[in-house]
């Protein structure tokens, strides 16, 4: 009895473990406990019968002195742990590394594209590489002696990873290289360090006449090597694999249109065997386009959207990508009457949407009236906005909110924003619609329900939480927007102040200037402090991520409440470590 192999434990695998909870853990879902639990149970079963025969077979040995002494199929109880503590790290590593990956844009229509070509090319060529290394192995075994370790390997590990390519072998190919190479790459590095100490310890015995007798470096046998390479393979294959079907699953209600959150292996392989003809590249486009737009147009909702969940997620993009594509081509405007004329046909966009069956105005086909009349870019975003369960008067007061904007060059006095009145119902109309918008997602999308009047006070707090991110988004925008002749300051503030609108436009960041900012900022933050209590009545699963929102976004105004900040393109800017930060924290409470 010794505790040699428990101290390596201890010493190596533990403490990392320890440290990717701490990190992880307010990221934390029930599908990634799910993907944990699914994966560590699949490599206990599947090393269990292969570990045991090692062990009978004398290829490698433990020491009774380096072992506690209690065993599985002669599997010392530290070596079955090792199974376990090694699929966790490298589990969490990878949630953590990929959990801003936004999995539907890297699904593929193979067929009649040059990227189905490149991928089916990849396919094969996979295919033909990892059959050859199981044949490889085969021989190695049936020759016996020195490879048979190396063949033990290689047809033990190959047919998983053959099978595991053949259904995921987009993703392995499309997904960035952070969740692809790195959970590989650095666990194995680390874990050939561990390996080679408790070699040279001799907390475990590679048996002479089953090896190569090649070493990777002094102390690291090259068949060790090659397994934890192999194994960390595994796992990410896996995981890649499960993120795999769930991006099916969740990027194509028309094919499910609906499923459980935890969905069953046999839900998982079947979404793996949909055929890629069947997949909806012009939706799949949307999304792509979508996001981009989101990470291009805003950082810190492109960071919160990273901690919502499945179909929310995709939809809380789509409604981003449809109110920024409005807003955008009214501000790209050549003119005031082409500004109008976006918002006249975006206001006819939503009535064809949300015409009733007896309405007596006949309207065009949606998707003819949108190819007709909108610019090509912007189409998907259109196409794609979720509808069906989303309220059209928000969507109407969104458009209420631009035509306050045309204000600025249609009307005499050129400044809409007379008093703070004015100012609370241009940002309610732009922002507070969008925030209650954004409520209605998680509550259609949540499987919590909640009492009609405690939903619709929910809905109504957010609309006054997103007036609160409004106030934040003027007060930074005081310079870009007094480029363009705006100046979204109550006029009645400027006078109070021995100021002018037209003073702003002059010299927008100056001291006098600065004190308003300072001033609106104090407004965003009483109506903040009056309405996050009611995030915490939000869905569980909404409502640490609509924490990170509200902060990330609030940030910013306490960055510029500060006397030096960090200004980019004429705003002011967050520091990334400082985002993620507050990310970080928000989903801690």
């Amino acid at each position: 009895m010794g505790f040699d192999y428990a101290l390596v434990h201890l010493t190596y695998t533990i403490p990392p473990a320890i440290a990717f909870t701490f990190i992880y853990w307010p990221l934390l879902t029930r599908l990634d406990v799910y993907k944990i639990l699914f994966l560590i149970s699949i490599a206990v079963i599947s090393t269990t019968p292969w570990d045991s025969y090692l062990i009978r077979a004398r290829i490698w040995t433990y020491p009774p002195n380096a072992i506690v002494g209690p065993t599985l199929f002669r599997i010392p109880a530290e070596e079955i742990f090792f199974f376990v503590i090694q699929t966790y790290n490298t589990t969490l590593f990878y949630l953590l590394l990929s959990k801003p990956t936004f999995h539907p844009i890297y699904l593929c229509r193979e067929e009649n594209s040059y990227a189905g070509t490149l991928l089916r090319a990849w396919r094969t060529l996979g295919q033909v590489v990892l059959a050859a290394t199981i044949i490889l192995g085969v021989g190695m075994i049936v020759t016996e002696g020195e490879g048979t370790y190396m063949g033990l390997i290689l047809v033990w590990a190959g047919p998983f990873l053959l099978l595991l390519w053949s259904l995921a072998y987009q993703f392995v190919v499309g997904l960035p290289l952070s969740n692809t190479l790195l959970p590989v790459v650095l666990p194995t590095l680390y874990l050939w360090l561990v390996d080679t100490l408790a070699l040279r310890r001799g907390t475990w015995v590679i048996e002479s006449g089953t090896k190569l007798g090649f070493h990777l470096w002094d102390g690291l046998e090259i068949e060790e090597a090659v397994f934890f390479l192999v194994t960390n393979t595994l796992i990410v294959f896996g995981l890649v694999a499960f993120d795999n079907a769930v991006a099916i699953l969740e990027a194509f209600p028309s094919i499910y249109p609906s499923f459980s959150p935890l969905p069953s292996p046999i839900l998982l392989v079947k979404a793996l065997l949909l055929p890629t003809s069947n997949y909806d590249i012009k939706r799949i486009e949307g999304l792509s386009q979508a996001l981009a737009r989101l990470r291009r147009k805003s950082r810190s909702f492109y960071l919160a959207s990273g901690v919502f969940q499945g179909r929310l997620r995709i939809d809380l993009i789509l409604l981003y990508s449809f109110c920024r594509v409005a807003d955008d081509l009214i501000d790209n405007a050549s003119s005031a009457a082409e500004a109008k004329m976006w918002i006249d046909r975006l206001s006819t966009f939503l009535d064809i949407v949300y015409a009733s069956a007896g309405t007596i105005v006949k309207y065009p086909p949606l998707e003819r009236f949108i190819t007709e009349n909108f610019p090509l870019p912007v189409q998907p975003a259109l196409l794609l906005l979720p509808t069906d369960y989303l309220p059209s008067a928000p969507l109407y007061g969104l458009l209420r909110g631009f035509e306050t904007d045309l204000e600025f060059s249609s009307r005499i006095p050129r400044y809409p924003i007379r008093d703070e009145t004015d100012l609370q119902t241009y940002a309610s109309r732009v922002a507070g619609t969008v925030a209650e918008l954004c409520l209605e997602l998680v509550y259609h999308h949540s499987r919590s329900p909640a009492s009609g009047s405690r939903r619709q006070r929910l809905v109504q707090a957010g609309g006054r939480m997103g007036i609160a991110l409004q106030y934040v988004n003027i007060a930074r925008d005081i310079t870009v927007d007094a480029q363009i002749g705006r100046v979204y300051l109550p006029t009645t503030w400027l006078e109070a102040d021995q100021m002018s609108p037209e003073d702003i436009v002059e010299a927008p960041e100056s001291a006098e200037a600065h004190t308003v900012r300072l001033r609106l900022l104090g407004k965003s933050m009483d109506i903040y402090i009056e309405t996050r209590g009611t995030i915490e009545e939000l869905p569980h699963e909404a409502k640490g991520p609509m924490r990170v929102a509200v902060e990330s976004y609030m940030e910013i105004g306490r960055i510029l409440m500060e006397n030096n900040y960090k200004v980019r393109a004429g705003r002011a800017t967050v520091p990334k470590l400082r985002r993620l930060k507050v990310a970080w924290q928000s989903l801690s409470r």
